[in-house]
């Protein structure tokens, strides 16, 4: 927790008073242009990989950047899909998936996770992944293929979404699909019409 304080006074003395008008600017003003829906892992930091500055990013981060298809019950996922494309009015949204995602090389290595049911059950948001992803690709290539397949299931869930189906048909929206490779800082885009046409 010290590192966390010591981080705040740092943002306080330093970075804070250097963009000090941007932050003025935000205090009344909520305009972001991009969805950045991603994975909650520590390593994938939207800002950092986009080179955004506050205010220019709506980040939704979840275990396996999983997005529910619509469902009646809505969820945090899709509260915050719905305020970005229907209130913010957001022009794209990006799926980011990434090298050794952990959710995704626990579905690919059949994980034992009776002592995570929660996380159990929230994978099952991937299920169409893991059938589009071949049996015969193993180790390191599956958990690859099975980022890349998830990415694209998930922007076809993400497509399920009244205010993106609006949104997408009025042509004021775009999907994209991306992977970032932890060690390499590499970004690779994904064609979602593969996505919307399954």
């Amino acid at each position: 927790m010290g590192d966390l304080a010591a981080g705040v006074r740092r943002f306080q003395q330093d970075v804070f008073p250097a963009k000090e008008r941007l932050f003025a600017a935000l205090a009344d003003r909520h305009t972001p242009d991009t969805l950045f829906i991603g994975c909650s892992d520590a390593r994938v930091v939207p800002e950092l990989i986009t080179q955004r500055e506050p205010g220019e990013l709506f980040v939704v981060r979840t275990a396996g950047n999983l997005v529910p298809a619509h469902a009646p019950d809505a969820d945090g996922t899709a509260a915050s899909v719905e305020y970005a494309v229907a209130v913010l009015g957001v022009r794209d949204v990006v799926v980011c998936g990434h090298s050794a995602c952990g959710a995704m090389t626990a579905l690919a290595e059949r994980q034992d996770l009776t002592g995570a049911p929660a996380v159990a059950g929230w994978l099952r948001h991937a299920d169409a992944a893991v059938a589009r992803t071949p049996e015969t690709v193993t180790g390191p290539e599956r958990v690859a293929a099975l980022v890349r397949e998830n990415v694209l299931a998930q922007l076809a869930n993400l497509a399920t979404h009244p205010s993106v189906a609006r949104a997408l048909a009025r042509g004021g929206l775009a999907l994209h699909g991306w992977v970032y490779d932890i060690a390499t800082g590499g970004v690779e885009e994904l064609t979602p019409a593969a996505a919307l046409a399954a």
